[in-house]
């Protein structure tokens, strides 16, 4: 039992966990009103990647029905959906409506 006037502290549980916040996919899905033409200039324009890199987009969502275009924190990869979302249509076939894209959570 401590003396009267002395304090004891108390123990401090330490958090030796590193807790790094969720990362998101944002997730192009393909459809027929749309160009390689169209996807690689969004994608180099929105998501600032090498024209190489954004054919490489366009080749798998042409393939495979979709494509992860980035990996990043919620804020950024919902701000990057709707700059798809609004990018437009592709002029090239006369379409009005831009692709869609979804946010999903990174596993």
């Amino acid at each position: 039992m401590p003396r009267h006037g002395t304090q004891v502290a108390p123990e401090l549980a330490q958090d030796t966990e590193t807790r790094l916040a969720p990362l998101f996919h944002v997730i192009l899905f393909d459809d027929q009103e749309h160009t390689y033409e169209y996807v690689i200039e969004m994608v180099t324009r929105i998501f600032r990647k090498p024209w190489g890199r954004a054919l490489e987009h366009a080749v798998e969502v042409d393939r495979t029905g979709r494509t992860i275009l980035a990996t990043c924190p919620l804020e950024v990869a919902e701000l990057r959906r709707d700059q798809v979302k609004a990018f437009g249509g592709d002029f090239r076939l006369g379409s009005v409506n831009s692709m869609q894209a979804v946010v999903e959570q990174a596993d």
